[in-house]
């Protein structure tokens, strides 16, 4: 479905959580981007205003429930801020003719295809590239990591001859990430040596192996397989985040690797170097931003330090937390043009223009 350029997108948005709150403060200073309504699942969130969702002033919007009501806004685009995938309301939108930009758990289908099959045996990627062909919509997955992150890796490696290895890594203190649905799912708080703890990262975790497929089709690199790797940080004493509590002995770090192999050597890799406390045994130095690591000649390290607004207290965790959200939602919002514009399909990245990868300036 496309829109002229020289009107802003009517975007449909799913969700006020985290990120989707975030999103609703963020759109209004949008340019190209007008906020037609929004898509709540908790009943008691529908019919309320969706600026009070948000923690901000009412904008004159109210909450809707139903897919139906998405279908009847025809907006230009759905951008998906759950924290995971719905494929029935995709599929619903999709075949409306009403392109999707998500934040959640997907890039190129293969995470979803293997923990979450659907019934029928078929790839998720190929139901859903059949109801955006049925539609003529396109279908766009992205955010930080993974998504910018990657991108980012990609981009470091315009200048280099005879790559030998590109390594994407996410170096971050997790505790401001307050959701323990979340953190419980992963096996964080868990005994180190449960034999779960590793499989349970892997199924939390394996959507950065689409990643790393990502970043090799880019690169026309065939990949023989992508490999799970994993180091398991303990506890050394009894922590409370005050949300959430780690005993002694529990998992509290993690170093997670997704090997891209080529005739058993490592061609592209994305690490997950994760910390929620520093009392951990072993532990990792946690450096607070995204790095690009890559060999061949000549060889590159880049960082990608993010940094607040002036003015933005850090000590608040809700000011920390939110430039978290920011730039996991911001790739999504930035990309709508392109997605937009792009043929009717399953697109990733590597499928798309620049443009797609450029923020907007303030109004």
């Amino acid at each position: 479905m496309t829109s002229s350029t020289s009107e802003p997108a009517r975007v449909f948005q799913v969700a006020t959580g985290n990120v989707g709150s975030e999103m609703i403060r963020r759109i209004g200073s949008h340019p190209d981007l007008e906020l037609v309504g929004v898509h709540c699942y908790t009943p008691e969130k529908v019919g309320r205003d969706v600026g009070e969702l948000a923690g901000i002033a009412p904008v004159g919007i109210l909450a809707t429930g139903t897919v139906e009501e998405i279908v009847a806004a025809r907006p230009d685009v759905v951008t998906f801020h759950g924290v995971f995938p719905d494929e029935d309301l995709y599929l619903q939108v999709l075949e409306a003719g009403i392109n999707i930009v998500t934040t959640a758990d997907w890039i190129t289908g293969h995470h979803r295809d293997l923990n979450h099959p659907h019934p029928s045996g078929r790839s998720w990627r190929e139901i859903l590239d059949e109801a955006t062909k049925s539609g003529g919509a396109t279908f766009y997955g992205t955010g930080m990591n993974p998504g910018l992150n990657q991108i980012l890796g990609l981009v470091a490696s315009a200048d280099v001859a005879d790559i030998e290895n590109v390594t994407t890594i996410e170096s971050v203190d997790v505790s401001c990430h307050h959701s323990a649905d979340t953190w419980t799912e992963v096996g964080y708080g868990r005994p180190v040596d449960d034999p779960a703890l590793p499989g349970m990262l892997r199924k939390y975790t394996e959507v950065f192996a689409d990643s790393v497929y990502m970043m090799a089709d880019a690169f026309d690199l065939e990949l023989d397989e992508v490999v799970f790797d994993c180091e398991l940080g303990a506890c050394t004493e009894d922590v409370d985040l005050g949300w959430y509590r780690l005993p002694e002995g529990s998992l509290g770090g993690s170093y997670i690797k997704y090997l891209g192999m080529v005739d058993g050597v490592s061609r592209i890799e994305t690490h997950l170097e994760w910390q929620m406390t520093p009392l951990t045994e072993p532990k990792w130095d946690i450096k607070g931003c995204y790095i690009t690591m890559i060999k061949g000649d000549p060889q590159i390290y880049n960082k990608h330090m993010i940094f607040p607004a002036p003015g933005v207290d850090l000590s608040d965790p809700e000011d920390f937390a939110s430039i978290g959200m920011t730039v996991t939602g911001l790739p999504a919002l930035n990309s709508i043009r392109s997605v937009i514009a792009a043929p009717a399909g399953v697109v990733t990245s590597a499928d798309l223009p620049l443009r797609t990868f450029a923020g907007r300036f303030a109004r």
